[in-house]
């Protein structure tokens, strides 16, 4: 298969390192992967784990220096778009149209042209929350196909919904719909 381009955007949550076995099986797949992180994700995970993965630079905001038009460029050059994990706050800001960050720069940007993937990853209260939960209602009823939080105990303790997606429930899924095929076998 030629390259496929994922567009892998991190939002802050403790959850952000299962991004990068996501990224390393998918490179192992023949794909590019271009992360983009908000600044809250960089309080989890650092851009020299993600740039060692990816070969890449991390973009991480709308205004960087040769980057003024990150958010059309990224959203036109992305096979797909993955938002892993995604908090409660963005899922909220992106169901409200909001780009005064990035990553809602490239959901504004993209308009559904290309599929835009979102696993939600926060505490159950936040997750269960009537705000939350209608914007990813109406993010699913825009084309957004969002995957099902896992139930189990949470970073703070909790146990319920809110778990991020297992990262290999996520590459399968892009295995069966896009036909990636292991160039070899992921190390686990």
């Amino acid at each position: 298969m030629s390259k496929f381009n994922i567009l892998l955007q991190l939002t802050g949550s403790i959850s952000c390192y299962k991004a990068c076995y996501l990224a390393s099986k998918l490179i192992k797949a023949n794909c590019d992967v271009q992360f983009v992180a908000s600044d809250a994700a960089l309080k989890f995970i650092g851009k020299a784990t993600l740039e060692g993965l990816t070969h890449r630079p991390v973009i991480t905001g709308m205004f960087e220096d040769s980057k003024m038009l990150a958010h059309i460029d990224l959203a036109k050059w992305a096979d797909v778009i993955l938002l892993y994990p995604a908090t409660a706050n963005t899922i909220n800001g992106l169901a409200a149209g909001l780009a005064g960050e990035l990553i809602g720069g490239i959901f504004l940007a993209n308009n559904f042209k290309v599929p835009y993937w979102i696993a939600p990853a926060m505490n159950t209260n936040m997750y269960e929350h009537p705000i939350t939960q209608a914007s990813i209602k109406k993010l699913e009823d825009m084309g957004a196909f969002i995957f099902p939080t896992e139930n189990g105990i949470l970073a703070c303790g909790d146990t319920g919904p809110g778990r991020l997606a297992d990262p290999s429930l996520v590459y399968d899924k892009l295995v069966r719909e896009y036909n990636v095929t292991p160039a070899y076998e992921a190390i686990s």
